[in-house]
Order: C-alpha cells, then structure tokens, then sequence
C-alpha cells in the first residue's frame, strides 16, 4: 500500500509543476473522481490533497433589453457542471454521464437596412384605425412636425407651379371705380402690358380711360343751393392718363379649392409715372327758359390741359392655370392740380373776353394767346338756346387763384389678365 500512495504523491507533484494541459476546473474534477471517497486507515491519510484552482469566470455577453421575466437563479449544483478532460479515457459509464455544458442565450441580432421606427412616430388614436404607413421614414419628423400622419395635414413650401419669368402679361381692368370720392366721381377702362423681366419683377405699360367723371353729389349740392363750390385744387378730374412704370412681385403662394384643384395667387405692389388729361367743371346742368320755353342745357366742362401723373398701388393675381389670372389691385393716382387755364385760356385771356363782351365786340379780333379756344366761350346753342358767353366769368374764377396742390385720386382695378 505504501508504494501505491508514494507513487500517486509523485504523480500529484508532477502535475502541478507541469503546465496543466486541460482546465484547472477540469482536472480537479478528475482527481476528485479518482480519489475513494473513504480513505483508508494508515499514517499516509494525513496528506493533504492538492489545492483545487477557482474556475475561471466565464465571460458576460450583454444582452438586448426585453420584455421576458427574469430568468430563475440556478441551483449550487448547476452552477458548476462536470467538465471531463477531453482526452482522459472514457468508460461506457462515463459516456453516458457527460455534462451537459449551457449556452448562454442567443441575442437578437440587429438587421442593419431594417427601417428603426422613431421613439416620436405618430401614434393611432384607437387601435381600430389602420394606418397610412407603417414606412419610419414617412413617420420621421420634419422640423418638429410629422412629415406623415394620418391626423395631421402638413403642407410643403414649393417653387411656383408657373414661371413668370420672360412672359408678357396683357391686363384688362373693365371696372376702374374711385372710392375716395368726396368731391369728383370716376369710373373708367385701364389695360396694362407688364412684361416679366425676372421671376418678381418686371416692366409695365398703362393705359386709362375715365368715360365717367364728374363733380360729387355733395359738391353739386354746394353749387345748387350756396352758389360755391370746392376749388378747383380739390375738384380737378382726371380725363385719361398714360404712364409706365415697375411691378414687384414680393412673396407668392397657392391654396386649394373644390378639393382637388389648386390656384396660384401673389402680392403685387406697382409703380409708374407718366402723363394725364384734366378738366373742370365750369357750369352745372341747368334749365333755360327763352321765350316761355323751357330748356335742358347740360353740364359744361372746360379743358384744364394735361399734368404730371404719378402712381403707386398693390394687390392681389390669383392664377387659374398657366395662362389665364384674375386681378384686384387698389392705386392712388397722383395727379397736379393747379389749374391756370381753361380750354388753353389764361387769367389775361379772360379779361379781354369779358371786357368784349361787355361792349358786343367780336373776340376773333381780340389780341389772346395762341392757345386760347374763344370759340368755347362765344356764340349760342341753336339746341338749347344757351349764350356761351355767360361762362366767361366762371371760367375767369376758376383761374384767379391757381394753386399747387396734389390730388390723390384712389381707385379700385377689377379685371383679368392674360400670360403668353
């Protein structure tokens, strides 16, 4: 027996001086297994066995956070499961007690070009509403808005869907309306010709034609009952006017109606200078009675010449389309209002006309100015019966005291243009 225990001493000192060729955990396991498991009586159970090496900590793999219960706590046996050494020979025994060694659990692997839906994609109000899209980048958010979602309606800015850029623009206003009117009306035509140099800004051409114009109801009132009337520098009437000018376009836009069309609208503020005819009312309608009869002369106007004209407006295009738009524009005309002539008659011309009237003397041989029409102011109306000499004075007031005052004409454009 002593032999046998020497030679397994020398064994044991070996082995622990060689490098060990198996686990530490592994070889323990064996000798354990090899040793009885009662000794036997004698001096050499008072050696000690070798010491037993900790295993080695296995290595920890992070797993995905889930939804799972934890995992239950194994027993002291199942944490240290028999590991035979992979070359120790084998009984029949043996083979049918191998251990069984548990893998660590299979984390979830993460598909790279799988869409990630975002933590802030929109969610259903009920669960029985199906969405619109199950895509996260329809669901991203665009801005702090979700670019989709079913109960959100989010509308994009985009570029016009039709280029002013190098058009022509024909614009036809058939309702030109004054609407400060406190002592002239006006009512008349304008056509304008716009030529889109850039995308916002280009070139304009205006014509007008007022084919109403005429002192106010409360003007006519003064002259009716007082005998007075607004001076000529708050009553001038703009007959025609002529200008050019710009037009900017600032900022545009587009809204939708009847549910499935569009519509392009745009803010439009203009400016022009130019040319413009004036008159003045000389002498009111009135009755004429000659010979106990009973006659309707009509109003009479007298040519005050042409003044400078000024414009400055702005509004609205709302385009239908890539060639067709409707206009509302609101502009003042600016306009001199300083008469000094009457039907091209000065202050001087008029004094000759009275003081010849007075004595019957004929005008034609009245040394007036070149631009003088006497003609206006002489002779009687085979309709009405009416002496036109009798206006020599009103036209005489209304050059005694000119004035430089501006008047501010403002006027509503109704109308619709055409883009080619």
């Amino acid at each position: 027996m002593r032999p046998i225990l020497s030679l397994a001493l020398l064994v044991a000192a070996a082995a622990q001086a060689a490098p060990p060729r198996f686990p530490p955990s592994a070889v323990v396991l064996a000798q354990a297994e090899e040793a009885p498991s009662v000794p036997g009586p004698g001096a050499e159970t008072s050696v000690p066995p070798p010491p037993a090496q900790p295993p080695e900590p296995k290595p920890e793999v992070p797993r995905a956070p889930t939804a799972r219960p934890e995992p239950t706590v194994p027993s002291e046996a199942a944490k240290a499961p028999k590991v035979e050494p992979a070359l120790a020979p084998m009984d029949d025994d043996a083979q049918d007690e191998q251990p069984v060694v548990s893998e660590p659990e299979s984390v979830p692997e993460r598909d790279v070009d799988a869409p990630v839906t975002p933590d802030d994609a929109p969610v259903l109000a009920s669960s029985d509403e199906a969405p619109r899209t199950t895509d996260a980048r329809e669901q991203r958010l665009v801005n702090g808005a979700p670019l989709y979602n079913p109960n959100v309606s989010l509308h994009i800015v985009q570029k016009k869907r039709f280029a002013d850029e190098s058009k022509h623009e024909l614009a036809l206003y058939p309702a030109v309306v004054q609407v400060n009117g406190k002592y002239t009306n006006h009512a008349g035509t304008a056509l304008h010709y716009i030529y889109h140099l850039q995308e916002n800004f280009g070139l304009q051409v205006t014509g007008q034609y007022n084919w109403h114009t005429n002192e106010s109801d409360f003007n006519l009132e003064l002259i009716d009952k007082v005998r007075e009337q607004a001076q000529a520098a708050s009553s001038l009437l703009l007959v025609w006017g002529a200008q050019a000018g710009v037009e900017v376009t600032p900022l545009y836009g587009k809204f939708a109606f009847l549910d499935d069309k569009l519509a392009q609208f745009s803010l439009v503020l203009s400016g022009g200078a130019g040319v413009g005819s004036t008159r003045h009312l000389i002498r009111p309608e009135v009755s004429n009675e000659v010979d106990g009869q009973r006659f309707n002369v009509p109003a009479r106007f007298g040519d005050t010449g042409t003044k400078f004209l000024g414009s400055v407006g702005g509004g609205f295009r709302l385009q239908f389309g890539e060639s067709y738009a409707l206009r509302l524009e609101v502009r003042d005309l600016i306009y001199t209002a300083r008469v000094d002539k009457v039907d091209g008659c000065n202050l001087a011309d008029f004094e000759q006309l009275e003081a010849a009237r007075a004595s019957g003397q004929e005008f034609g041989s009245l040394p007036l100015s070149g631009g003088c029409k006497y003609e206006k102011f002489d002779g009687v109306d085979p309709k009405t019966k009416k002496n036109y000499r009798e206006d020599i004075i009103l036209g005489r007031d209304l050059v005694a005291e000119p004035s430089s005052d501006v008047l501010n004409n403002i006027s509503f454009y109704a109308g619709f243009s055409f883009l080619f």
